[in-house]
């Protein structure tokens, strides 16, 4: 009771002084307006009457009156528009957390109309943000679509006899994709009311068969760090291009993950900003095929680093990568193909240290890696092979090697690892200490004074350090 009459005199006090802020203003405004015809059309030449004073008089009051009245009704609406937000907001909260589906089904289509009724950013994102913590909630796909809501399990435990009751969300799956289909709707263009420019967090969700294709995600902050998708996974056509998009520590399981002709364009970054923005796909798993065909990257920077690739296949078929740092450093290319054909590497640097190429194949054909000095264009200024494994096959046929320098410094080459029809237009290339060197293929094997000078070391072929 005293919270509530603190509240009622702190809301009495903001309006008594939006009032009196109301009637000092208008009296500035009206004495501003007498001083300027006064002086500006020549009133001082004439003393005015008592009559023309009263007019003047009552007119400002008139005018301060309805200034008044103006404050006063903006604020009824604004805590009229405040009160019914908090009532729907709850309803729906409320039916989100009931135990029967149909009911948080319902939930769900209830605050995504909340969110599109109250156009405010603030009233939007709060809806937005209790969908995507919905989603982030313990769930165990198993059981996803059981109609029991407890479960209970006998086990031994320092000789006694202990029994667990598992208790969880009555046919949970429907109810969590129905919050992916309103989410991935309002993200369209098409949509009639777009969220796009909201924070959208998925962190450590589990999201199942998710369909994001054509969405465009331009909030500040896009997160799916630690999510684990299972099903297709289709991101085809999305464009990110807010400040931060992460998929860091992402698991993808269980179906082919499409982000064919996704653009992920966070260019926008402002000065103060932290400089790990950027799209990030670090320590990512895709235990299943994956697909960036004909992906686009742009912004501070692309980080693959630590990412697993382990699935059947895996392709970045002309893919552009643009960001000022392209990073794969220490990721893991495996599974029985990667393909890197026709991608474009033109990020000022560009870094595979430490990469592991163990796929059956991995293919760079006719791939651009680096970029020359332009004018407006710093160019790539290093391309950073150094200590990667290039086990199993690797091809470079046709690839330009570009830049100012492309570095291969202590790498592990063992398998077949062909560098035939490689244009090697890079002004410095180094393949100096390979800790193994076993199964490369050069243009010059048979006739070593091919060899271009900008490809080193001198003499060739490389010694092999311990």
């Amino acid at each position: 009771m005293r919270w509530g009459r603190l509240g009622d005199r702190l809301h009495r006090a903001a309006l008594l002084l939006a009032v009196v802020g109301a009637v000092v203003g208008g009296l500035v405004i009206a004495g501003l307006t007498w001083w300027s015809l006064w002086w500006l059309l020549g009133a001082k030449a004439e003393t005015p009457n008592q009559l023309d004073l009263t007019k003047i008089a009552l007119s400002v009051a008139a005018g301060v009156g309805g200034a008044v009245a103006l404050v006063v009704a903006y604020r009824r609406q604004r805590d009229l528009e405040r009160g019914r937000f908090a009532e729907l907001f709850g309803a729906a909260a409320r039916q989100l957390g009931d135990a029967d589906a149909a009911v948080r089904i319902a939930g769900v289509y209830a605050m995504a109309g909340v969110a599109d009724e109250f156009s405010a950013q603030s009233r939007r994102q709060q809806c937005i943000d209790v969908l995507c913590g919905y989603l982030q909630l313990p769930y165990e796909p198993t059981d996803g679509a059981n109609h029991i809501v407890s479960r209970s399990e006998s086990a031994e435990q320092a000789g006694t006899k202990v029994e667990r009751v598992y208790r969880f969300r009555q046919n949970d799956r429907e109810v969590r994709r129905a919050i992916v289909r309103v989410i991935a709707q309002h993200l369209r263009p098409s949509a009639d009311i777009r969220w796009s420019t909201c924070n959208l967090t998925f962190n450590g969700a589990v999201l199942e068969q998710v369909d994001f294709r054509e969405a465009v995600f331009s909030g500040r902050h896009t997160s799916f760090a630690g999510a684990t998708f299972m099903g297709q996974s289709t991101f085809e056509r999305v464009r990110f291009d807010g400040h931060h998009v992460t998929f860091r520590g992402a698991t993808f399981r269980d179906g082919p993950v499409l982000f064919d002709h996704a653009k992920f364009d966070t260019s926008r970054i402002e000065k103060h900003e932290p400089a790990g923005h950027g799209t990030t796909f670090a320590d990512a798993t895709f235990e299943s095929a994956v697909s960036f065909e004909s992906a686009h990257f742009q912004g501070p920077r692309t980080n693959f680093s630590g990412a697993r690739f382990l699935g059947p296949r895996t392709s970045f078929q002309d893919a552009e990568f643009r960001a000022e740092l392209t990073s794969f450093e220490r990721a893991v290319l495996d599974g029985a193909h990667i393909a890197f054909d026709g991608a474009e590497f033109t990020s000022s640097r560009i870094a595979f240290r430490g990469a592991q190429f163990y796929a059956t194949l991995t293919a760079f054909d006719e791939a651009k890696i680096g970029a020359p000095n332009r004018l407006r264009n710093r160019g790539t200024r290093e391309t950073d092979f150094s200590r990667a494994e290039f086990h199993g096959g690797v091809r470079f046929p046709r690839t330009v090697l570009g830049g100012r320098t492309v570095d291969f410094t202590e790498g592990d080459f063992f398998g077949d690892i062909a560098f035939l029809g490689t244009r090697f237009a890079a002004q410095e290339i180094h393949f100096d200490r390979p800790r193994a060197w076993v199964g490369t293929h050069f243009d010059w094997d048979d006739a070593p004074t091919r060899k271009p000078s900008t490809v080193k070391p001198n003499p060739w072929p490389p010694t092999t350090v311990a």
